[in-house]
């Protein structure tokens, strides 16, 4: 059969999705500084499709360029035309940055962080899912009966994302029915961000070549303990040299560390809204479902909004500093990866550059939103958070995410869940 291999060139919007265009790969270098066309009230698009409100109108033009960095090509060698994209920023017609772009806005709060201090962040993103091609059977929970009737579509997986640039670290059944778990070597925040949407990917494409899903939805089921995105992340100094323990520190932490996670929890509240953006977010946000419900930083707590990790078998005080993390647990995969690791560092930023500090103890701690609209009022009432998007980028991603609030209120449980797992 006659082909002609086409690429494709996006970026992971406002409802988490990856959108853009393709076109014929043999045009690549043509598209490298003009990439493709693309308009304002693209990033209005809902998860559902739909642009159900925009402050753009049809007006305006811009393009997405790709960041010839982050080119993926991946030939599954089964016939099927290899999965070849490239992630970009969205930029004006000028070439220089939209003040909207999300990759844009993650790189502002790197920047915004080093000028606190000098202080890098490198992370590592644990992502759930659902793969539908496993029955579910009762006691498959971490089990290998679960891993084996996976069949050869976590080999495809991991093979993949290894394609694709990555260093694989762990594939796994998790608790929830029909659940995965993957996660990949740590990177520098950007690169960080680019994995966990390129992971994502990966893992709709293998699931997609052996006849089923990968499902990424908060909460698939009403019943069920949700799908969550967990960012770990240390704290190095301009040098790379790891800043975040100090073995005299509260929790192990350094002063430093102290600041960037102080920052992170008084924000909390109002970064909900980017970090758990979907009204069934908020389902999996509740009490027993392994998952945060209240502000609170604790050491080795999986129910915890800020974990403070454990180190494994260290071989020395430096091998310790080089494993010491700290897991947020306040998100998933409705987020975009750039927006809401951004939210994170700009508020871990703020913490450091007003040296606050931590709550005394985890008694006490304020409960998270209990709904998106809830946390979206929090996120609108924030000077800090309007600061960092500004005033487009503000009006635009409250405007986008309460026309989805407003979109689903009808909807039972029941198929909130259900619409939520066709489009995550």
């Amino acid at each position: 059969m006659l082909r002609e291999e086409l690429v494709f060139v996006g970026t992971c919007d406002i409802a988490g999705h990856v959108r853009g265009k393709g076109f014929p790969a043999r045009e690549i270098d043509a598209r490298r500084r003009k990439g493709i066309g693309w308009t304002h009230s693209n990033l209005m698009q809902t998860a559902f499709g739909p642009i159900l409100d925009t402050p753009f109108g049809t007006a305006g033009d811009l393009m997405i360029v790709p960041d010839p960095t982050v080119e993926v090509r991946v030939d599954f060698e089964d016939g099927s035309a290899p999965e070849h994209f490239f992630l970009g920023d969205i930029r004006n017609t000028d070439s220089t940055a939209w003040e909207c772009c999300p990759r844009e806005f993650l790189r502002r709060a790197i920047a915004v962080l080093r000028a606190a201090g000098g202080v890098r962040l490198v992370a590592a993103f644990e992502q759930e899912f659902v793969y539908t091609g496993n029955q579910h059977r009762d006691g498959d929970a971490y089990s290998l009966n679960a891993f084996r009737r996976q069949g050869t579509f976590g080999e495809s997986f991991v093979a993949a994302l290894r394609a694709a640039g990555m260093r694989p670290d762990s594939f796994l059944a998790e608790y929830g029915t029909r659940q995965f778990e993957v996660t990949v070597a740590p990177a520098d925040a950007l690169v960080a961000a680019d994995q966990a949407v390129i992971t994502r990917e990966m893992a709709r494409a293998a699931a997609h070549r052996h006849g089923f899903r990968a499902c990424f939805s908060p909460m698939p089921e009403a019943s069920g303990v949700g799908n969550g995105v967990h960012i770990h992340m240390s704290l190095q100094d301009a040098s790379g040299e790891p800043i975040t323990h100090d073995a005299a520190g509260r929790m192990g932490l350094s002063m430093t560390a102290q600041h960037f996670c102080a920052g992170v929890l008084h924000h909390l509240p109002a970064i909900c809204a980017i970090t758990a953006p979907s009204p069934v977010s908020y389902l999996r946000l509740t009490p027993n479902r392994w998952a945060p419900t209240l502000i609170d930083i604790v050491q080795q707590d999986r129910g915890a909004a800020l974990r403070v990790c454990p180190t494994f078998a260290p071989d020395d005080s430096a091998d310790v500093a080089r494993q010491f993390n700290i897991e947020f647990r306040v998100c998933d995969a409705a987020a975009s990866p750039y927006l809401a690791l951004g939210a994170v560092i700009f508020a871990g930023a703020d913490g450091l550059q007003r040296k606050l500090g931590l709550p005394p103890s985890a008694d006490g701690a304020e409960e998270l939103p209990h709904s998106l609209g809830q946390a979206l009022d929090m996120m609108a009432a924030s000077k800090a958070v309007a600061a960092w998007f500004g005033p487009v980028f503000l009006e635009a991603y409250l405007r986008h995410k309460r026309s989805e609030v407003q979109h689903v209120a009808e909807w039972a449980v029941n198929e909130l869940c259900n619409r939520y797992a066709e489009v995550y």
